[in-house]
């Protein structure tokens, strides 16, 4: 039976949800390297070992934790057309996820689908199959969509470090990438110059997420439209 040590506020009944509970606060607020079983037991208020009364081991918590965070992704909208419903799913599940900045990355890291994540893919892929796309048509848009189907993607450009240093070594050093590298130096300045608070100007992560997806999505329209892919065509369809 856990033994609580804390304040009277932390005296409620010890459950596996309270412990999920906390362990996503703890990663919230101090980032998903702070997350321990040590850390989450004092978080509680009760020792380590009592964690394992509702958790196995680091690797259930942290399936638990994905099942709790994917859980509050807004569930599909009924009555819109497919393209609408998919793209209302996957902006709520990028808010969940930015809500919860190290979520991305502990889904990408799991070894297997946790059940939440399984359904959530699941409910993806009766949109689109509901919405008239052929079992091999969906199988390409999985793939097109890769990682932005739950709510991040891999980014090419990275421009949270810090501003680059206003002096006459740093001008130098500009002065050369322009020279040596023109195109990528002209983007990057244009990333850094612009006012990313407008849309569609400087490197606005939501609006360069939206941006990516609207395009797959007119794009996945089309070949709904077609039902057909080059060298593929209906050859999954008949296995």
């Amino acid at each position: 039976m856990a033994v609580e040590t804390g304040s009277p506020s932390r005296r409620a009944p010890v459950t596996r949800e309270r412990v999920l509970r906390a362990a996503v606060e703890l990663a919230d607020r101090d980032g998903i390297e702070a997350l321990s079983m040590r850390r989450l037991g004092q978080e509680i208020g009760i020792e380590a070992m009592s964690l394992y009364n509702h958790v196995a081991n680091k690797d259930d918590l942290l399936d638990g934790v994905v099942e709790l965070v994917v859980g509050e992704i807004e569930p599909p909208v009924s009555g819109t057309d497919w393209k609408s419903t998919m793209r209302q799913r996957v902006l709520s599940a990028r808010q969940t996820l930015v809500e919860h900045r190290w979520a991305a990355e502990v889904i990408a890291a799991r070894p297997n689908m946790t059940p939440a994540v399984l359904a959530y893919m699941d409910s993806m892929a009766a949109i689109l199959r509901n919405g008239g796309f052929s079992v091999d048509l969906t199988h390409h848009a999985f793939h097109v969509m890769g990682s932005r189907i739950i709510g991040f993607a891999q980014e090419l450009y990275d421009d949270s470090g810090p501003p680059p240093e206003d002096s006459e070594a740093a001008q130098m050093m500009l002065s050369q990438m322009l020279a040596k590298y023109p195109s990528i130096s002209e983007i990057a300045a244009q990333v850094a110059h612009d006012d990313a608070t407008t849309v569609g100007s400087g490197c606005d992560d939501q609006f360069e997420f939206e941006f990516g997806l609207d395009l797959i999505l007119d794009g996945l329209e089309r070949l709904r439209q077609a039902q057909t892919i080059s060298g593929h065509g209906a050859a999954h369809e008949s296995a």
